[in-house]
């Protein structure tokens, strides 16, 4: 994942900060407790396409 996009890149339902997951190719909204996926390098930014993170889960 490119660092400067990693910069401008933000939560589409929170607008907060972002993780990137380069095990899982995955940002994580860490507010919202939502992984976005990352396909063929290109993150997909959609709420609908977001893994919810179980609470039990750490971040």
């Amino acid at each position: 994942m490119d660092k400067k996009l990693l910069d401008i890149l933000a939560c589409p339902v929170c607008k907060g900060p972002l993780v990137y997951d380069q095990s899982e190719q995955e940002l994580i909204c860490k507010a919202d407790r939502l992984a976005f996926p990352i396909r063929d390098d290109i993150p997909v930014m959609l709420e609908e396409e977001a893994r919810q993170i179980p609470v039990e889960q750490d971040l």
